[in-house]
């Protein structure tokens, strides 16, 4: 009997001992719960961010810079397993007045980060950005004074100074064309980069500039490049957005009814070889590519992780890796020309060239060939 009295005696002990130590182990797992912001019931704090932009006129598929810009946001919410909708997403502008009431929308649907897409967005994402201090915007191709505002730049004389080289080269009437969607500050750069390229090859070239005053009008590119396309001219460079889709639209009209035309067109910010396509052939030369979704990656990044660039200009040009040139279409962009090409990228990277960006530089740098 006693000896069962001191074993039950023990197995109290023992228990009791056991009950206490799981109790302890209990408050200190509370405790670690308690040192990464879960309550007491186990829930857990979670950081959702949201990323979106509005497109200007040209549209989210212009295969132009928005549509690059779009393919950058993608990117960046395929990286952090964020859903189309909830965690990134498009406002699309059919017309100028939309800006506005697009900004605001994305502001009222809490994205932590908005992008305005193109400088015609300026104005109304100053308007917007101001009245939203708490709220990050990144505007590209302008820059625009804020806190809460990244300016994303490119050096697109650099790249166009390139292109303009290519064209030299494949040229056979001497005669090339510029097609821009509105005149301005920034399709200046393209221009007169794209003119400094050629007459850095050859001055006696010709290169005929026209305007179609709007990046969202394929008929009037495409009645622009036949006009240029019938005086001659044989490459034409395009800046203009959704616009160039009639550049391209012209050149394989006139492929199609006649194979053998040597008709090319260069295309811009992204690499336009697809819309160049027609049969087995293709009429796009190069392009002079922005790496627009690149930049609203990184940026978009930077703003996830607590350090986006509020206030401050970023440009991405060819040292960046912001600039390049295509050599997509080889049986076009033959290996000379991409040799000489290369050579006037270094000459810039190493300094001996600084391209033209306005009218006044570029006067200057032809008087001095």
């Amino acid at each position: 009997m006693k000896k069962n009295r001191l074993f039950l005696l023990f197995s109290l002990l023992l228990t009791a001992v056991l009950i206490l130590g799981a109790c302890g182990t209990s408050n200190d797992n509370e405790n670690a719960d308690n040192t990464d912001g879960s309550d007491n019931n186990g829930s857990e704090e979670t950081t959702e961010f949201k990323v979106g932009m509005v497109t200007d006129v040209g549209g989210v598929d212009d295969k132009s810079f928005n549509q690059s810009s779009w393919e950058g946001i993608q990117a960046f919410g395929k990286e952090h397993g964020l859903e189309e909708d909830t965690g990134y997403d498009y406002a699309q502008s059919d017309q100028d007045a939309d800006f506005l009431p697009n900004l605001n929308r994305l502001v009222r649907s809490d994205f932590n980060l908005i992008f305005g897409v193109g400088y015609k967005l300026a104005d109304a994402l100053k308007t917007v950005a101001d009245q939203n201090p708490e709220t990050n915007f990144a505007i590209i191709d302008s820059v625009v004074e804020g806190d809460n505002v990244a300016s994303i730049t490119f050096a697109e004389h650099q790249g166009s100074f390139l292109v303009g080289v290519a064209a030299a080269l494949k040229t056979e009437t001497g005669k090339v064309g510029f097609i821009g969607g509105e005149e301005s500050d920034l399709i200046k750069k393209f221009e007169t980069g794209f003119v400094a390229g050629v007459a850095s090859v050859d001055p006696e070239i010709t290169v005929e500039v026209d305007y179609a005053e709007s990046f969202a009008a394929p008929d009037k590119g495409k009645a622009i490049a036949a006009n240029m396309y019938n005086s001659g001219i044989d490459v034409i460079y395009h800046s203009s957005g959704a616009t160039g889709n009639g550049v391209f639209a012209q050149a394989k009209d006139i492929k199609n009814g006649d194979p053998d035309a040597n008709v090319w067109v260069i295309g811009v910010d992204r690499d336009q070889y697809d819309e160049g396509a027609i049969n087995d052939t293709n009429v796009t030369l190069t392009s002079m590519v922005k790496r627009v979704d690149t930049a609203v990656q990184s940026v978009s990044n930077q703003a996830l992780n607590g350090e986006f660039p509020g206030g401050e200009v970023l440009t991405f040009g060819i040292q960046e890796e912001g600039i390049s040139v295509a050599d997509t279409n080889e049986e076009a962009y033959t290996d000379d020309i991409k040799s000489a090409v290369e050579d006037w990228k270094q000459k810039i990277l190493d300094g001996d060239v600084s391209v033209p960006s306005t009218d006044e530089e570029l006067e200057t740098y032809l008087g001095e060939l």
